[in-house]
């Protein structure tokens, strides 16, 4: 179980199992999205030639590292909201939409400042990634305000659910490509 108990001048309601759930909510919320930014949304740009980039196989076999990097990044959202009082959906997407905005342009601006990226990527992670982080912080505000975390739950999976359907249906039309391993 994750600890949340990490010293902080306000005292959280929320036991550690409780914000654990919403942790991996939050997560899987990220996933779905994840899935349907860059499987769908980006996918043009990761099959263009590029020393920046691995090739979309070995890429494909790491695909478990970025995931875990985005736990981390709702373990943080979770333990943020809860030390800060940040709770409710639209107060969530909000904060999350901030904080997305400013890790990823801070990533990002890093990147430009010294790789070889595409700048249209880089754009697009940008705002990809502030927007997950948004739908992230929806989710622990929701979580956080007392909703109950079954029907967290189910609008967690119908929302991934649907990112995926989404994605299939792209990739099936003409606008995305589907990469072939």
């Amino acid at each position: 179980m994750i600890s949340f108990n990490l010293e902080s001048g306000r005292t959280s309601n929320n036991s550690n199992r409780r914000l654990s759930v919403i942790a991996i909510l939050s997560w899987l919320s990220m996933l779905g999205f994840d899935f349907f930014l860059h499987a769908g949304l980006l996918a043009r740009l990761y099959l263009r030639p590029s020393p920046f980039l691995l090739p979309p196989t070995k890429a494909f076999r790491l695909i478990p590292l970025g995931y875990t990097s985005f736990l981390l990044m709702a373990v943080l959202l979770t333990w943020m909201m809860d030390k800060l009082g940040i709770v409710g959906k639209r107060r969530g997407l909000i904060f999350g939409l901030k904080f997305g905005g400013m890790v990823w342009g801070a990533f990002v601006l890093g990147l430009l400042s010294m790789s070889t990226a595409e700048g249209t990527l880089l754009l697009g992670w940008f705002f990809g990634q502030a927007l997950e982080l948004g739908v992230a912080g929806a989710v622990v505000g929701s979580g956080l305000s007392g909703e109950r975390l079954k029907r967290v739950f189910v609008v967690v999976l119908t929302f991934t659910l649907f990112s995926v359907i989404i994605t299939v249906l792209y990739q099936n039309s003409v606008l995305a490509p589907v990469v072939s391993m």
